[in-house]
């Protein structure tokens, strides 16, 4: 590629008041890969909660938003497969078709990329310089693998990682149970399954537990504490940029 392309970073809700580190992280690996990258000051949520609660016209005057804030780049890169599925797969099912807001939709939607896809599919990224001494498995978070197509990108570029040794996770594809306002509904039935899935984590023998979605990563870190486990969760990006004296993520008390 002979000139950088203009990347602006979606940083998510989640990533901004919890875990900062995974945006400059993400920072960093488009930087590496040969990016100009730009975090635009004024971008908000994506509009997923409302969206998923039903409240269209709130996610329609979100989405509109979005779509003025990330005009203009090439590309828009999002470390997480759920707000990254919001923009590319349901933004342009908020506007009527022949309207203006849905090409702009449809044309955000062509440039929007989940971080480890982007990394690998558009910029050929096959390899990252960083280390870890440890036992790590992955999850599959269902927006990422279901609406992005990502399962081997993120393993691809984990097993680049020096001293880093990759286990995999039985049911990775298996939801966890957060699915945001899920947990919140449904608290029985998403308590049974991030005990399902924290129980597989352990049967790995792992060290870590990496995913690409922080409230995946967040839901299973609350679980594996409460039982016990030494395990620690840590978003994909923050390994792969080499970004290793953050503390484990936890999750919200």
């Amino acid at each position: 590629m002979s000139e950088r392309p203009r990347v602006a970073l979606f940083v998510t809700c989640l990533v901004d008041l919890f875990r900062p580190a995974v945006g400059f992280a993400a920072v960093k690996l488009l930087e590496d890969a040969g990016c100009t990258v730009d975090v635009p000051l004024t971008q908000t949520c994506c509009g997923q909660p409302a969206y998923n609660a039903g409240d269209r016209a709130d996610a329609v005057a979100i989405a509109k938003d979005v779509l003025d804030v990330f005009a203009g780049y090439d590309y828009v890169v999002v470390p997480s497969g759920s707000c990254g599925g919001m923009l590319k797969k349901h933004y342009p099912l908020l506007f009527d078709p022949a309207s203006e807001e849905a090409r702009r939709a449809e044309a955000l939607a062509a440039r929007t990329f989940e971080l480890t896809a982007f990394l690998t599919d558009v910029m050929g990224v096959g390899e990252v310089r960083a280390s870890l001494a440890g036992k790590v498995t992955y999850h599959d978070s269902c927006s990422s693998l279901r609406e992005h197509g990502v399962r081997e990108q993120p393993r691809r570029l984990l097993r680049s990682v020096a001293g880093l040794e990759l286990v995999e996770l039985e049911g990775t594809e298996i939801c966890c149970g957060f699915g945001g306002a899920f947990c919140v509904k449904y608290p029985v039935i998403s308590t049974k399954m991030v005990s399902d899935k924290a129980a597989a984590i352990e049967a790995t023998g792992a060290d870590l537990v990496l995913a690409g979605d922080l409230g995946c990563l967040m839901n299973l870190a609350g679980r594996l504490k409460r039982l016990g486990s030494a395990v620690e969760a840590r978003h994909v990006a923050e390994v792969l940029a080499g970004i290793g004296d953050e503390p484990p993520i936890a999750a919200p008390r």
